[in-house]
């Protein structure tokens, strides 16, 4: 989650100086506070060190790559990462994305994209106000209030974009959801026509929730429409009321046992 800093703080690791004092000069004019290094090791202890709100991955060095760079990152902290590559496949993209990234840009990027991109990715760890809602379905209960998911009573751990996508899919249990309102309300508008990168974080998502992601049950595909989470039981309301609940719930079980 973004920092308490009034300018959130981008770290941009690249081993091209150029790219780098570009980066600079173009988020500082946009608002952000930039930190710039070239090695990928500097940039590890920079993260420990400044604890920064993003951070900026050139994807080919010849020390480490971005994607070891961020591996190692993800072992000790949640930071969102955008990587920044050269390489316009899409193959490349999409391993990007399965192996934790949160976003890429491609080189040559406009100074306008990549400062929508950061700002799309801290708007996103924001988080909103939590209400008591837990939703259950095929074996998995999701607590939309504590945020907590388990599977079959196992806690299953989710990267930040990973909740917020079954955050916003349970919220809207039983409901069609388009691609393109699913894209703009998890990522952001600019996200609207990106198809694939939505395929590839559903995709991640049942991996983790589905009890055969070959044949998902939870997480119900509308080819060329969008998507539906089914649910086998739906409980809202106020927590302490439902904890109410729950306790006349147990006292009258026991005084009729």
């Amino acid at each position: 989650m973004p920092s308490s800093r009034t300018q959130p703080l981008v770290l941009a690791v690249d081993d091209e100086a150029g790219i780098l004092r570009l980066m600079n000069l173009e988020l500082s004019m946009q608002g952000f506070k930039v930190l710039t290094c070239t090695s990928p090791l500097e940039g590890l202890k920079l993260v420990e060190q400044q604890r920064p709100d993003v951070l900026l991955l050139d994807v080919i060095m010849p020390e480490m790559t971005g994607i070891e760079l961020m591996r190692r990152v993800r072992e000790r902290s949640n930071v969102p990462v955008i990587l920044v590559t050269a390489r316009d496949k899409e193959r490349d993209r999409v391993r990007g994305l399965e192996l934790g990234a949160d976003d890429y840009v491609v080189k040559p990027f406009s100074p306008e994209e990549l400062g929508a991109r950061i700002r799309a990715v801290l708007r996103r760890g924001q988080g909103q106000q939590e209400q008591e809602h837990i939703v259950k379905s095929a074996g998995l209960e999701i607590d939309l209030m504590r945020r907590l998911v388990k599977k079959e009573g196992t806690l299953v751990t989710l990267t930040r974009t990973e909740w917020q996508l079954l955050q916003f899919l349970a919220e809207h249990e039983g409901k069609v959801l388009l691609n393109g309102e699913i894209l703009s309300k998890v990522w952001g508008p600019e996200y609207r026509d990106d198809l694939q990168f939505l395929r590839v974080w559903i995709s991640r998502l049942r991996s983790k929730i589905e009890p055969d992601r070959s044949e998902p049950r939870i997480i119900k595909t509308l080819q060329g429409v969008g998507y539906r989470f089914e649910a086998d039981e739906t409980i809202k309301g106020d927590k302490d009321q439902i904890a109410a609940e729950k306790k006349q719930d147990a006292e009258l079980a026991a005084a009729t046992a």
